[in-house]
């Protein structure tokens, strides 16, 4: 595929305004551990709900659904529409617990509402399953995603690729915190429905 200089500047514009959320909230991000993980809990219920949806777009997820839908059809997409039960039992119901309870993650709750050798069992094993098999087998699979569509679209190697995507990712998150990621998924969730609309006008 040929990019012409426009197709270069869009995305160094994609880029430069994530980096520049980031930038911009790395003063704040950097008052407390509150504020730097949950963003000082005054995040408007719209944004975190579009953070959410937007963390499905992931460029793994469309693969993914068109897999899906191959084998078994338009019905086969109940294997993660079922998950909106759940996802409205967490926005409804327990966010307002958690809320309550002050931790900032599930190890900090298991904590507060568990004790003993059993409790220290499960904190252990949910923060080596989540955090070393889990968490590594969800980036491999985004970055095996974005390894192909980066030789596909701009034909790259996959170094090339892992590096750009990784450097811009980790900048943004680790300088401006929570709130640095709940905007730029906001802007990448309004990128490419920005692009859906422009093709469709044109067409």
């Amino acid at each position: 595929m040929h990019l012409t200089l426009l197709d270069w500047i869009l995305i160094g514009l994609y880029f430069g305004i994530s980096l520049w959320i980031g930038l911009r909230g790395f003063q704040k991000s950097g008052s407390s551990a509150s504020e730097f993980f949950l963003s000082g809990r005054n995040m408007p219920w719209w944004l975190l709900g579009v953070s959410m949806v937007a963390t499905t777009f992931s460029c793994d997820t469309p693969n993914l659904v068109t897999d899906i839908v191959r084998q078994n059809g338009v019905a086969g997409n109940w294997a993660w529409w079922a998950f909106l039960l759940t996802g409205m039992l967490t926005v409804f119901v327990y966010a307002r617990m958690w809320r309550r309870s002050g931790v900032l993650t599930d190890l900090e709750f298991y904590e507060l509402r568990y004790s003993g050798k059993e409790a220290a069992f499960l904190r252990g094993f949910r923060a080596v399953y989540l955090g070393v098999f889990f968490n590594v087998m969800i980036m491999a699979t985004v970055s095996l995603a974005a390894i192909k569509i980066g030789r596909v679209m701009f034909d790259v190697s996959p170094v090339t690729t892992l590096v750009f995507a990784a450097v811009v990712t980790v900048l943004y998150s680790s300088i401006g915190g929570f709130k640095a990621v709940l905007l730029t998924d906001f802007f990448q969730f309004l990128w490419p429905w920005r692009a859906l609309l422009v093709l469709r006008w044109w067409w």
